[in-house]
């Protein structure tokens, strides 16, 4: 099993950041909608990775699957089985990413 690439997450966040994309602002526009709506992409994003990692040594089976079609569209699905998660309930990551919105906001207000 491949190892984590934690190098390629920092990258993306430093050009969000480069970028001028910030987090949701929870002062006067308070949007706890969005927040949360932010907070469940993210988690739904960390799960398929998730589940990429897991998926990345099965091999279909050859009678029934398998092929170009299968390898094409695994990402797909791997992506919904993490947006599925996501929505119900997740893993509790939304939860604390949202924790950590919320203090950073009251912190710079």
């Amino acid at each position: 099993m491949a190892a984590f690439d934690s190098s390629a997450i920092a990258g993306q966040a430093s050009l969000a950041l480069s970028q001028g994309k910030t987090a949701p602002t929870l002062g006067k526009g308070l949007n706890m909608a969005a927040a949360r709506k932010k907070a469940k992409d993210f988690e739904s994003v960390f799960v398929s990775q998730m589940f990429s990692q897991m998926f990345q040594g099965i091999n279909a089976d050859g009678m029934f699957g398998g092929g170009h079609g299968e390898e094409m569209f695994r990402s797909l699905l791997i992506d919904e089985y993490g947006k599925q998660v996501a929505q119900h309930g997740g893993i509790g990551i939304a939860d604390a990413v949202m924790r950590t919105l919320i203090s950073a906001q009251e912190k710079s207000a």
